[in-house]
């Protein structure tokens, strides 16, 4: 028997298909390819059709904000989740997957905002420096970790996020120091926070992503981070999905496959979905959502209850 929830959510993602493939033909033909007063009338109607199907998308994110609480109620129940916010990355999305967390039942521990500086490859020495001044005592850096990005989600994974026992590793002390010289050189934002299970890595919509090196460098900071928890996902918009996108950079290097990728978190569809992502990996599984490159399903298969 297939849940309420899984069908709820099947149903908008089928919404959210049909439209943007409606928003592509229209953009196509809006190119002069119909022009014509035939032509012309195939364009009123395709772009008719394309506003229909929008506010059908509408209407079923509008559903899931409103049964939110019941679709996810419980998933997370028990658990801990640290939010990691991208320089890109919309307030909005990031205070919407926090609601979402909060209606699966989890404990937000915090969120940590990274910089342009954190992202930024001219700036890899001196994060780098920083970096491994302060490894906690007992922790150990991995050998092949040595790009920025991927050095920052090892040392934050085991600053940041509990073993297998739910336990902090290192000290309170050891913890916020390493917090206070990051957020000393200009890498991190933060207010109150402590360790947690999971992690989502919430990016923005990959327009500056090629800029030195951003996309990389955030993709294998979720990887990083994936490496000691049990669940990391790294979620955003449709164009972190494209190009040198860092949603885009995961989904194609072999080393990134255990972090969740899900690239349309601009609707409660993907909101869900990243939930959903979170409890999946508990379960031992991964996967790619969303509707942009290499995504393989719109999101988390329906599963028996």
């Amino acid at each position: 028997m297939i849940s309420f929830r899984h069908h709820a959510v099947s149903l908008a993602a089928v919404f959210l298909a049909l439209a943007l493939g409606v928003v592509l033909g229209t953009r196509t033909h809006g190119d002069g390819l119909f022009p014509g007063t035939g032509d012309r009338q195939k364009l009123d109607a395709l772009a008719a059709e394309n506003a229909r199907l929008a506010e059908q998308v509408k209407a079923s994110d509008a559903f899931l904000a409103g049964a939110a609480g019941k679709l996810l109620a419980g998933s997370l129940a028990n658990r801990s989740v640290l939010v990691f916010t991208a320089p890109d990355a919309e307030n909005a999305d990031a205070d919407a997957v926090t609601a979402a967390l909060a209606n699966a039942g989890a404990t937000v521990t915090g969120r940590v905002g990274l910089t342009g500086a954190f992202a930024d490859s001219a700036e890899g020495d001196r994060l780098r420096t920083a970096l491994v001044n302060v490894v906690p005592a007992g922790a150990q850096l991995k050998i092949d970790a040595a790009d920025q990005g991927s050095l920052a989600g090892d040392l934050l994974g085991q600053t940041l996020l509990t073993d297998p026992a739910g336990q902090p590793r290192g000290t309170a002390q050891e913890r916020g120091l390493a917090l206070e010289t990051l957020r000393g050189g200009g890498f991190l934002n933060f207010t109150e926070l402590q360790p947690a299970q999971l992690a989502v890595l919430v990016v923005g919509d990959g327009a500056k992503s090629e800029e030195n090196n951003r996309g990389t460098i955030l993709a294998r900071f979720a990887g990083g981070l994936r490496s000691h928890s049990a669940g990391v996902v790294l979620a955003g918009r449709y164009g972190a999905a494209e190009g040198p996108g860092p949603i885009a950079v995961a989904r194609s290097e072999a080393g990134l496959s255990a972090v969740t990728t899900v690239d349309n978190l601009d609707h409660e569809i993907g909101r869900i979905t990243t939930v959903l992502g979170l409890t999946e990996q508990l379960s031992g599984g991964t996967g790619r959502y969303g509707t942009g490159a290499k995504a393989t399903s719109l999101t988390v298969a329906a599963m028996p209850r």
